[in-house]
């Protein structure tokens, strides 16, 4: 849920003062342009079909099952399957935290931390929690950054997510820069993201996990 509403008046400055806070020729230079280039993608259409059956086909590629159910009839994340009647970016963002969770946790309800807002059967899943709280912070925030980079390589309008989840909460001050910078290199020093800050294909984050 969006902390503070960006009004669509004052988005080009809010984005224009945490760019400027950004280093120079950086990686989240990089990434951070090609993310609010996607702006232009909105008025062709946000959530559309095509949308969410790119997101359900980025899950197959990751080897992860699908349901074509709503979360609320059981769980987000079953321990196998992503149930997928969810808004496109609701259903990249499960992917994104497939990707983060370690490989024991892939196996339980809701990745073992807790229920997500969209789980049916909350006290069920909230046995399965197991992680403590600063971990299910920063594990909610690499998802989040991993599934709007995934967004943006299907040619989604990723910037919709971005601000729904708050990475330009608080533009204003060089921390806003400074949080996005540190959660890419977390995404990078974990194999999750290229030195160019493109997502790792699936062929190639599946070949690193076999080997």
């Amino acid at each position: 849920m969006q902390l503070t509403p960006i009004p669509e008046t004052i988005l080009p400055q809010a984005l224009a003062n945490v760019r400027a806070n950004l280093p120079a020729g950086s990686m989240a230079l990089d990434v951070f342009d090609r993310i609010a280039a996607t702006w232009a993608l909105v008025p062709l259409g946000v959530d559309l079909p095509e949308h969410r059956q790119a997101g359900v086909d980025l899950a197959r590629a990751f080897g992860i099952g699908t349901i074509d159910e709503e979360p609320a009839q059981a769980f987000s994340y079953d321990g196998h399957n992503i149930r997928t009647r969810s808004e496109a970016y609701v259903l990249i963002h499960e992917v994104g935290h497939w990707l983060v969770a370690t490989p024991e946790r892939r196996l339980l309800r809701d990745f073992g931390l807790g229920a997500g807002p969209e789980t049916g059967l909350i006290a069920e899943a909230n046995q399965h929690h197991a992680v403590d709280l600063e971990t299910g912070i920063e594990e909610e925030a690499l998802a989040s950054l991993i599934g709007i980079l995934w967004e943006v390589e299907l040619g989604q309008p990723a910037i919709m997510a971005f601000l729904e989840q708050n990475w330009l909460e608080g533009w204003e001050r060089p921390a806003c820069a400074d949080n996005f910078v540190a959660n890419l290199d977390l995404l990078l020093e974990r194999g999750l993201i290229s030195l160019t800050g493109r997502p790792v294909p699936p062929e190639i984050f599946l070949a690193r996990l076999a080997g």
